[in-house]
């Protein structure tokens, strides 16, 4: 079987979500993951917010008896449009990035701010000439469709990084919220599938519900895993439909405004039925192992 490359970026510890595509993409054997990067999600809620990112990382890692190479990414957002945060894990990507193809391309997925791609690209601009896939999970909607109102959190989170990658020319597959959005799963379905199934399985169940607990305490019973069709497009680039758009620029209130309009691809919809259940039917099989 040939492997697809891949590196996830990840906001890990930002909310529950990014979890399942971690363990998603670590237990597909079609994907060769060279390396994950922890990644800041703001000053919101934690002043170190990259650093609880590594650690839960390390969390699932050691839930699953794996060793994966993890390169720290950037503690913060880049100062301006010029200057990068230079990183370990800006440092990956550019390496992963000179041992890619035209046949065996990189797919870097960023599950929160682009922080560590701008960063990489203003590090080395030759990046854009390779054949790098930027997959990323951020912005609103297009054409006022939308799933909520409001700054979109992982774009709000480094405005000026997401203009650096939207303007290099790198090739980007964008996933915006009222996408993104749509990928949900309720605790009956957790609970059935996978509870019981193995100490990775309870924990990924258990940080879910204590996250809605603690920052949702009206009723719910349910949560977005909105960072998983990342994993999703990775494994089967085909499952999405998807307009290919000029690349804009965003203001600093997160609206699209005209940029350098190469074509871009912005995903519509997502297989939903095959990303979870052979996300679900993985976890199980984890289990059994």
């Amino acid at each position: 079987m040939k492997r697809r490359r891949v590196i996830l970026n990840t906001d890990a510890k930002n909310e529950a979500d990014d979890q399942y595509a971690i363990v998603h993409a670590l237990l597909s054997p079609s994907l060769d993951v060279r390396g994950l990067i922890p990644a800041h999600f703001g000053e919101h809620r934690t002043t170190r917010s990259m650093e609880e990112s590594r650690e839960e990382i390390d969390r699932l890692l050691g839930l699953m008896g794996l060793d994966v190479p993890v390169a720290n990414g950037a503690s913060r957002a880049i100062p301006d449009e010029y200057t990068p945060n230079d990183s370990h894990g800006a440092r990956l990507i550019i390496e992963e990035s000179w041992l890619a193809s035209g046949n065996d391309p990189l797919y870097i997925g960023f599950l929160g701010p682009l922080t560590d791609m701008a960063s990489a690209i203003l590090l080395d601009p030759t990046i854009v000439e390779r054949p790098v896939v930027v997959i990323w999970i951020g912005g609103t909607g297009y054409d006022g469709l939308d799933s909520w109102n409001g700054l979109e959190f992982n774009l709000g989170n480094d405005i000026a990084a997401a203009n650096v990658v939207m303007t290099s020319g790198i090739t980007v597959w964008q996933i915006p919220r009222n996408v993104f959005s749509q990928v949900s799963v309720g605790y009956a379905e957790l609970e059935e599938k996978l509870r019981g199934t193995s100490a990775l399985a309870d924990y990924l169940i258990d940080q879910l519900v204590e996250w809605n607990t603690q920052h949702h305490p009206d009723a719910i019973e349910s949560r977005t895993l909105g960072d998983s069709p990342v994993v999703g497009l990775m494994l089967f680039p085909g499952g999405c439909s998807f307009r290919l758009r000029p690349a804009p620029r965003f203001d600093t209130e997160g609206y699209y405004v005209r940029g350098a309009g190469h074509p871009m691809r912005v995903i519509e919809t997502v297989d939903v039925r095959f990303l979870l259940e052979d996300m679900f039917a993985k976890i199980r099989r984890f289990g059994r192992s």
